[in-house]
């Protein structure tokens, strides 16, 4: 199994945004160390619970500074950029990172209303195209003339320089048969809702037609995990997580807080009930059981890479998750 990182740049209690870009960096660092495969960063507008606002100049930055590790987006949100735009921006990071890098996207707005209509300058959302808008910046990615009018007469600059990978995000199935059809790696969300399920992922894998950006069909699926040596700490360290994402399901957005501040939080049974049920999505345990969950549902489902996200408070806790999960899993 593949090993990969999925970071959000979160500004947990306490700390800064500046702190968490730096961190994100330092992530980046060991996870080239230890061998995972690619390193995305995700598009989050609006708030300050998290720093990933631009992911793909953050990519640039972690190109840089790291050797191997592929860097990427997962995903860039197309709703807010022109085709043009993103294959210019991509070709970019291409042509001074060549065969590292990862062209993510996603159909989601990656932020509230209020924050989708202020990157559209207030115009009229255009939601009903961003299969369309894949296709058209495929092409200009792989220096081709679109046939849409709008970029007929348009080169993406710089030209002629190594392809990206490209992936398409789904959380819900709907989109595994356009990913098969256009070419592109699937990336299945699997801590946005649990809904996985050989019948999505056959889907995409029965009706592939290879393309200049993937020969075959790749399945990425990202987990949110919260491990250490012991179940016992692993819960500890994971109930900053779990109320961050019962904030979250009640419309309240808030940091991360500290195990500690995390601990001193009154939760009704109500709440508890949630938190129990939302860790069908946040794998929490000891690294051994952890590694055992991803080994069997990499069997079930035929995937061949799972991407983590793990957001413990403190950066030296993170760490230690990425850490323990390449020792059970990349070291033999």
């Amino acid at each position: 199994m593949r090993l990969s990182v999925l970071d959000q740049a979160p500004v947990t209690s306490g700390n800064t945004a500046e702190g968490a870009l730096n961190k994100a960096e330092e992530l980046a660092i060991l996870a080239d160390e230890l061998g995972y495969s690619r390193m995305w960063m995700a598009e989050h507008h609006g708030g300050n619970t998290f720093a990933s606002s631009a992911p793909e100049v953050t990519a640039a930055r972690l190109a840089a500074k790291t050797n191997r590790i592929r860097i990427g987006t997962g995903g860039v949100m197309m709703m807010h950029y022109s085709p043009l735009k993103l294959a210019e921006v991509f070709k970019t990071l291409s042509a001074f990172s060549p065969g590292r890098i990862d062209f993510g996207v996603g159909r989601a707005p990656g932020g509230d209303t209020s924050a989708m209509y202020a990157l559209s300058e207030g115009r009229e959302l255009m939601l009903h195209n961003m299969y369309d808008k894949l296709g058209i910046t495929m092409q200009l990615l792989s220096d081709q003339i679109p046939e849409n009018e709008l970029y007929a007469k348009n080169l993406a600059a710089p030209t002629k320089v190594a392809l990206p990978e490209v992936w398409l995000l789904g959380s819900s199935g709907n989109s595994a048969r356009k990913a098969a059809q256009m070419g592109v790696g699937y990336s299945f969300a699997q801590f946005f809702n649990g809904a996985m399920s050989n019948e999505i992922l056959d889907q995409y894998r029965n009706s592939y037609q290879p393309s200049i950006f993937m020969d075959k069909p790749e399945i990425s699926v990202s987990y949110m995990v919260t491990t250490t040596e012991t179940k016992e700490e692993a819960e500890y360290e994971a109930l900053p997580q779990d109320i961050f994402r019962l904030m979250m399901s009640k419309g309240r957005i808030t940091q991360v807080l500290t195990p500690e501040e995390a601990q001193n939080i009154s939760l009704s049974e109500i709440d508890r009930m949630s938190i129990k049920e939302a860790r069908k999505i946040h794998l929490v345990g000891a690294v051994k059981d952890i590694a055992v969950r991803l080994q069997e549902e990499q069997a079930q489902y035929g995937f061949q890479e799972a991407m983590i996200c793990s957001i413990p408070h403190s950066q030296e806790k993170r760490l230690e998750v990425y850490r323990l999960l390449a020792r059970e899993l990349l070291s033999s």
